[in-house]
């Protein structure tokens, strides 16, 4: 933890080149709302007081993001009126402020230890995080005197032919003295292009006032970039994307296709996992060694054990156990627990249910509220009726059980250890263990039927 820092994000625009109804920073960007990867940055770096300034559509900021120590900027009077809201709220031990901007979610938390490192290293009152960029229209320039020192940022909008030729941009990040801060705002006007209090204009304030500006240059200028529509949200995405996929190849996990794979940004997969093309992994997701996983695979929240086939599946919310073989085509819904060596086949789909070690569901079934022991198979074209149109009941299949192909099991059902069920039965009463349970129509055969029917007609 970085003791007397807080976080302040900058949240409270609209976004209005975004075309949308939602705010800006709650549209998902690697795996989440664009804020959460900004906040998640700044936790990182140790910062853990943050404060987030919203304003348009805040409700649904706060439906998304849920519990922050948020303050409203009722209507957005520029960046330097936004951190003004934050003045009271910040804590009696908070000496620095990290002013971060909510749209910018490629910023890494490195980048903001290594930052607040510098600032505090060099006693400055101010440090600005900047970057060279080849095409800098649109951002602020930094301005520095003959001995290189930053005297001021210039808006892009308010700047001089000259100054529109400077490379080094701000990146709307930076840390101040508190004290500084505030008495700096207290100075600025709104006399600008925009009519807005800008939080640049701090900066000259400081370098007049004979106080220390410090500037960190980063070398990579990816992570300053902003969202501000959906062009840019596809190339933040591919940039994070990029950065997963390379740091989990670094680690020993092939990734076939990284072009064509989404691996969220807190997914791990152990040494010598193999994952093809079109998977896309999100949420707290683990998964083992020596997995092979798709192509097309879908898995979210979910824990994979060591050496298991995934192919071509989805899985959500649950776990599967070491040496498993699932797919093609089979769906594993929240809350199933899924023991070692077990197979699942094709077109199976698995609900809310337990699945011992080493048993079989081959293919074409449906196993919903089930606890099924282990070593027990279950026959092509099963189906588990747990649902009575009202409530879900459970259904019980004991050790060494086996359901034969096209049966119907009707809850609540126990199946005892070492019952069988012939084919084709629907079974609506426990089957003690050692049984053969049958509840099937007996077949009756019309000789010469065929015959009798051409004469007829």
């Amino acid at each position: 933890m970085t003791a007397g820092v807080t976080a302040v994000v900058l949240a409270a625009g609209q976004g209005k080149r975004m075309r949308s109804n939602y705010p800006k920073v709650i549209h998902n960007v690697g795996g989440g709302p664009m804020l959460s990867r900004v906040l998640e940055s700044a936790g990182q770096a140790g910062v853990d007081e943050q404060v987030v300034v919203v304003g348009y559509g805040r409700e649904k900021i706060y439906e998304v993001m849920g519990d922050l120590n948020y303050v409203v900027q009722e209507k957005q009077l520029g960046t330097g009126h936004a951190v003004n809201q934050a003045r009271d709220v910040l804590g009696g031990e908070c000496r620095d402020v990290l002013v971060l901007c909510g749209d910018t979610p490629l910023i890494r938390g490195d980048t903001l230890k290594a930052l607040l490192g510098q600032h505090r290293e060099r006693e400055a009152a101010a440090t600005i995080l900047t970057a060279e960029i080849a095409d800098p229209r649109g951002y602020g320039r930094i301005i520095r005197n003959e001995s290189g020192s930053v005297t001021e940022i210039v808006e892009d909008a308010d700047a001089s032919p000259r100054e529109l030729e400077i490379k080094e941009v701000n990146s709307g990040t930076y840390i101040f003295n508190r004290t500084e801060l505030f008495l700096a705002l207290e100075n600025i006007k709104p006399d600008n292009v925009q009519g807005e209090y800008y939080l640049t204009d701090v900066v000259k304030d400081f370098f007049d006032r004979g106080k220390r500006v410090e500037a960190f240059r980063l070398e990579d200028s990816e992570e300053i970039l902003g969202i501000n529509d959906r062009v840019q949200l596809a190339h933040a995405e591919g940039i994070l994307r990029k950065r997963k996929n390379e740091e989990l190849m670094l680690a020993g996990v092939t990734i076939v296709d990284p072009d064509t794979t989404r691996i969220g940004p807190h997914v791990t997969a152990g040494r010598d996992t193999i994952i093809h093309p079109f998977t896309i992994i999100e949420g707290h997701t683990n998964i083992g060694a020596e997995c092979e996983i798709g192509p097309s695979a879908v898995i979210q929240e979910s824990f994979i054990g060591d050496r298991v086939l995934f192919h071509n599946s989805m899985i959500v919310e649950s776990r599967l156990g070491n040496n498993c073989n699932v797919g093609p085509f089979s769906y594993i819904r929240p809350g199933t627990h899924v023991g070692d060596n077990v197979r699942i086949g094709d077109f199976v789909e698995i609900k809310k249910s337990n699945i011992g070690h080493g048993s079989k569901i081959p293919h074409h079934s449906y196993v919903g509220d089930a606890s099924i022991g282990d070593n027990v198979n279950i026959g092509a074209g099963t189906i588990f009726c747990n649902y009575d149109g009202a409530n879900k009941w459970q259904t019980t299949v004991e050790e060494g059980a086996f359901i034969g192909s096209n049966s119907n099991l009707v809850a609540p059902l126990q199946i005892g250890r070492g019952a069988y069920i012939a084919a084709g039965s629907t079974i609506t009463k426990d089957v003690p263990g050692g049984a053969l349970g049958v509840a099937r129509g007996r077949q009756t055969n019309i000789d010469n039927w065929v015959n009798k029917k051409m004469k007829d007609t």
